[in-house]
């Protein structure tokens, strides 16, 4: 068999590792409760369990394309395959805290180190004439794996055991390594690079972007900036941050090249892939939510909501690969209509009221499968073809990184509107059933000035009742702050519509693109 048909090989041993290790990160999130109750955590400590993997996956999505590139493909994929894969069958057999910890940003690395070696294999192994299916296989990481999630926790933590919330990679990771191995073409390591390394940078990303990652994940629960700990965060993130890109324009062998966001196209697809992580929040992560705290679903009865955008991605991103491929089609256009989908549907979405169930999803679900696949492809075409072959591993760390750093600002955005919109409904529903109670029992009793705090008989009132009324006011206020959330998705919305008209240039396929050049 030829190298080249081998190198296919390769591909889908990569895909199978960004898989496992993006269904780890996925999963344990939905699943966390169970995993809480299997690994004996608390809350707190359970916070840090997802911070420190998500923290760990930014720092790796920086350093493995220089990686990759030094240690050769081939190996440094074997490793991370095996990394993933030990990582992910000890947690579950792990009861001290420093230890699960010490594995769990092992397994962030190994997550860091996956999605940017597909890209970078993706746009080496593929010739331009069929670079757009590849193109749909990395898209996979960013709009399947995500809504897949909710069910995969459903299956294992509901029907089967917690612990395949973590095994689920071992298989994977095996078969992954297997072709991984067969499939790269063996090169000769690099190690001369090392005496060149930007250990300013790899430092400045360790410190820097790992404050910024944790101040952003952890800053609810220490109350932000009254907050020692979140100011000093703030500090080294904010401060580290500027100076990484400084060091990083001038260093001869830098991790990112930032001289490539110069180039409209490449700029519009680094940034609008952060938004796109953020906005697609309104297709997992809030339906869910609203599933769980209102409907009092579980995670194997509201599976099918997110399952429905899924598999919608395996036809859609094929299907846009086809569209995209066609010479007189516009990406833009394309990214625009997918827009107005994701923008038709998060304005559905925020009319939802308390007596929703998941069958009021099924419709908007359908728009938000649509819109993802018309973004997303268009968005990687555009990025792509600007590049030349020796810019594919900057591109693969410049692209990632923020998209890693995107969901722990989703998060902070949830945390946000939670806070600020959940504290207001909750005060303005209490304030008003509490004027209307005062109102009735004033009209029925002219005599009392006041509600009576006690029965007739003078016994206190029913303690029932008491909670029935703190669950009915916490589910009225659950679904007014998703109502918001929406809200300020569909905002987020309207401005990538006015970025896609603004920043990017028209491009061709790749196979007229290279052609062209």
């Amino acid at each position: 068999m030829d190298e080249r048909k081998k190198s296919y090989f390769g591909l889908v041993g990569v895909i199978a590792l960004a898989m496992a290790t993006e269904l780890n990160e996925q999963v344990s999130e939905q699943s966390l409760p169970d995993v809480m109750g299997g690994l004996g955590l608390s809350h707190d400590p359970a916070t840090w369990f997802n911070s420190l993997y998500i923290s760990a996956e930014v720092i790796g999505m920086s350093l493995g394309p220089w990686l990759g590139i030094t240690f050769t493909l081939r190996r440094f994929s074997v490793f991370v395959a095996h990394l993933a894969m030990i990582s992910a069958a000890l947690i579950p057999l792990t009861q001290n805290l420093t230890l699960l910890y010490g594995l769990r940003i092992i397994e962030g690395l190994a997550g860091g180190f996956a999605v940017p070696l597909l890209m970078t294999i993706a746009l080496r192994v593929l010739d331009p004439p069929i670079r757009l299916y590849g193109l749909a296989a990395y898209a996979l990481t960013a709009t399947f794996f995500p809504n897949l999630s909710a069910s995969l926790s459903g299956l294992w933590t509901d029907l089967v055991d917690w612990r395949f919330v973590f095994w689920q990679a071992v298989p994977l990771c095996s078969v992954a390594a297997v072709m991984l191995w067969y499939g790269i073409p063996s090169e000769l390591p690099k190690y001369a690079r090392f005496k060149i390394f930007d250990w300013r940078g790899a430092f400045l990303i360790l410190v820097g972007m790992g404050a910024l990652s944790t101040l952003l994940q952890q800053g609810d629960r220490f109350d932000w900036f009254n907050s020692p700990t979140i100011c000093i965060l703030a500090l080294i993130g904010f401060g580290g941050v500027p100076l990484f890109v400084i060091n990083e324009w001038y260093h001869p062998l830098p991790l990112f090249k930032f001289q490539l966001l110069k180039r409209r196209n490449f700029a519009y697809g680094a940034t609008t892939l952060l938004i796109f992580v953020v906005i697609a929040l309104s297709s997992s992560t809030l339906p869910a939510d609203f599933l769980r705290e209102v409907a009092g679903y579980r995670p194997e009865q509201a599976y099918l909501v997110t399952l429905e955008v899924a598999c919608m991605q395996l036809v859609m991103l094929p299907a846009m690969a086809v569209v995209l491929n066609q010479e007189w089609v516009d990406s833009r256009v394309v990214s625009l209509i997918g827009m107005t989908f994701m923008l038709a549907a998060c304005i559905g979405d925020s009319f939802l009221t308390s007596v929703w169930n998941r069958n009021e999803f099924y419709l908007w679900q359908f728009c938000q499968g649509l819109g993802e696949s018309m973004i997303v492809m268009p968005l990687l075409m555009m990025s792509t073809n600007a590049l030349l072959p020796a810019e594919g591993p900057f591109a693969a760390a410049m692209v990632n990184t923020p998209r890693a750093i995107a969901e722990t600002i989703g998060i902070w955005m949830v945390q946000l509107i939670h806070r600020w919109r959940g504290s207001l409904h909750s005060d303005r529903i209490t304030d008003q059933i509490g004027r209307n109670r005062y109102r009735l029992y004033q009209a029925n009793n002219p005599a009392w000035q006041h509600p009576a705090p006690l029965k007739p008989d003078g016994s206190l009132r029913s303690q029932d009742s008491l909670i029935e009324f703190k669950a009915q006011v916490a589910k009225q206020t659950a679904v007014l702050t998703l109502s918001d959330s929406f809200m300020v998705i569909a905002a987020i919305v309207v401005f990538l519509m006015v970025w896609v008209l603004v920043v990017p240039q028209r491009t061709y396929p790749p196979r007229i693109n290279f052609i062209q050049k």
